[in-house]
């Protein structure tokens, strides 16, 4: 039995690594505010820096990019700033002292690259903040403003796995397209797990 081959050190950071190195350009080029040549080639070797020595695994197979569903995720994402934004200025300015709940909500796609993801997304509408993230069970405890009814506390658990299964479309694996097509729809997934 032969062992599988091990490509050499630059052809991996050449393959993986390279994605890696221009967003670290990029982030770079952004902290200092201006794109100069001086900028970009700092940048450059600060990123191949960082990635050789402080090497990641690479993600290539727990994500893929697909174009159509970061439209989406982007459009609706925006929608959901505006109406949650809306939300929270009618909880302020109404009578009386807005209720708020921590709720738990189970993801369909319990993978660490999906749930940061999907907790990162939700933390930045406003309204909710996810408290506390429970890899094993694959639950976000989230925080929600608003949530004095029942239905409130339904329409904040649905809103999340709408978001997981956006945030799934625009970046999951086909094993978690899958996990999203096989938990069915939103209130199905809710009333079996909420």
């Amino acid at each position: 039995m032969t062992s599988p081959q091990r490509l050499p050190e630059t052809s991996r950071l050449r393959a993986t690594q390279w994605p890696m190195v221009s967003g670290l350009t990029l982030l770079w080029m952004l902290l200092w505010g201006t794109p100069t040549p001086a900028n970009i080639v700092t940048g450059v070797v600060v990123a191949l820096f960082v990635v050789l020595v402080f090497p990641l695994p690479p993600i290539e197979k727990q994500a893929r990019a697909h174009p159509l569903g970061i439209l989406r995720f982007t459009a609706r994402f925006a929608l959901d700033m505006v109406v949650s934004s809306w939300r929270i200025n009618r909880y302020i300015l109404g009578p009386g002292r807005p209720r708020c709940a921590v709720l738990g909500v189970r993801m369909r796609c319990p993978g660490d690259l999906m749930m940061t993801a999907t907790a990162v997304a939700v933390t930045a509408v406003p309204g909710s903040t996810v408290l506390e993230v429970d890899r094993r069970a694959g639950i976000l405890y989230l925080h929600v403003l608003g949530a004095e009814r029942e239905a409130d506390r339904r329409r904040a658990r649905q809103d999340a796995l709408r978001l997981e299964a956006r945030v799934v479309a625009a970046f999951g694996t086909r094993a978690d397209n899958d996990a999203i097509r096989a938990a069915g729809d939103v209130e199905e997934v809710f009333g079996r797990w909420g």
